[in-house]
């Protein structure tokens, strides 16, 4: 009954003061709204960054041609191009025991034509069947090309749905890149944006085809290689440079004349920057917290002020100072309950919008961290004014005007 009584007290002493209150309760919802939302962007972001490493393929290190930058003043290592022979090598060197496959890539641009419609995809890969497992591409019909089609240098050709569609192509059609002949094998299965390009708006095709008829026999881009596990990704990366180095008879000890980008690498620094991201957002929403207990500070002491003769009253009945201080630390931990409450369903519902190009991911750990930060908050702000409100003795609380 003591705890009912408590209850129906506060909450008179909430619905005395509709409007004061009710502002308490929002700056508290601002502050709940904001901690969700926050870090629901800041984890979908990171979701969005390792999505976009991740799509790089399975498993993946990524060569390329030259060396990283530097703060030297030395003059820049004269490097050599990447070749098939490079690939080659990885793919069949004991040295390399960890490397499931290696596929030299070549990027170019060109004109498609089928029939009436002519498109052009965002690039045109000339690769080895070995790309295919490394990028972790699945067909949504046909089949991807063979190494026999590479050595017969088969002028064959896999598309990106977006690629497809806007050809209006299919399996078994002839279509004609830069002017030349290449049969469609096989159509990929939609994989959608990785963040800086369209994954779909694609043209994938044997690398020796694509040197006869559009690139020439220059260097290749890059070359992909898979490793055989996640966890074989380091060993994999140190056989790949040694193995280069060997072929580009780099001295022991000397610099390489490329870059071996590690797909692991990559996620965990950007799971570090993502983890620093979302607890910078996360304190600064955190301030709209201390902001609204504030707030409950400020309408408790009021509050006090403005019923200290209720509180004479009810000390000379013979209220004890423990009723008091319950009296108004409850209604304080009410308001802050009310707000948390308001706060999370304004989190979850704004976390379900598009913020700044990133779709919010709610983390659940943030909602009962949120929730119990504002009660925190209101116990911790409203327990002043409830010990100030308990300490009144009766004769002076009668006698205040």
């Amino acid at each position: 009954m003591i705890g009912i009584e408590t209850l129906r007290i506060a909450l008179g002493g909430i619905l005395a003061n509709k409007l004061r209150s009710g502002l308490t309760i929002l700056g508290l919802m601002i502050g709940v709204g904001s901690v969700i939302v926050l870090i629901a962007v800041g984890n979908g972001s990171s979701k969005s960054v390792a999505s976009a490493i991740e799509s790089l393929g399975s498993n993946v290190l990524l060569v390329t041609s030259g060396t990283a930058p530097t703060s030297t003043s030395a003059p820049p290592l004269e490097t050599q191009p990447l070749t098939i022979q490079d690939a080659d090598a990885l793919q069949h060197n004991t040295l390399g025991p960890d490397i499931e496959g290696a596929a030299p890539t070549v990027t170019t641009t060109a004109t498609v034509v089928n029939g009436n419609t002519s498109y052009s995809p965002s690039s045109i890969i000339g690769t080895t069947p070995a790309y295919q497992s490394a990028q972790d591409y699945q067909l949504a019909s046909g089949a991807f090309f063979t190494s026999s089609d590479v050595t017969r240098r088969q002028r064959v050709l896999v598309l990106g749905q977006t690629a497809a569609q806007s050809l209006g192509a299919s399996v078994g059609q002839t279509v004609q890149v830069g002017g030349v002949n290449y049969q469609v094998v096989g159509i990929l299965q939609p994989r959608g944006s990785n963040g800086t390009s369209n994954q779909d708006d694609v043209a994938l095709a044997p690398i020796t085809a694509v040197q006869d008829t559009l690139s020439g026999y220059g260097p290749v881009n890059s070359i992909t290689v898979q490793a055989r596990s996640r966890a074989a990704l380091n060993n994999a990366q140190a056989e790949t440079t040694e193995i280069l180095d060997q072929q580009h008879k780099i001295a022991q000890g000397g610099a390489s004349d490329f870059q071996v980008i590690n797909q692991g690498s990559l996620l965990a620094a950007s799971s570090s920057a993502s983890s620093v991201f979302t607890t910078l957002l996360a304190a600064v929403a955190a301030i709209s917290l201390v902001v609204g207990g504030i707030g409950v500070m400020n309408i408790m002491l009021v509050s006090v002020t403005e019923r200290t003769r209720e509180i004479g009253i009810r000390k000379a009945i013979g209220a004890r100072r423990s009723d008091v201080l319950a009296q108004f630390l409850f209604e304080a931990v009410l308001v802050s309950l009310l707000g948390g409450l308001a706060g999370v369903a304004i989190g979850i519902i704004g976390s379900q919008f598009r913020i700044a190009g990133v779709q919010p991911a709610i983390e659940t750990y943030s909602i009962f961290l949120a929730f119990g930060a504002s009660l925190a908050t209101g116990l911790f702000f409203g327990t002043y004014p409830a010990s100030r409100a308990a300490r009144l003795r009766p004769i002076e609380a009668l006698r205040f005007e």
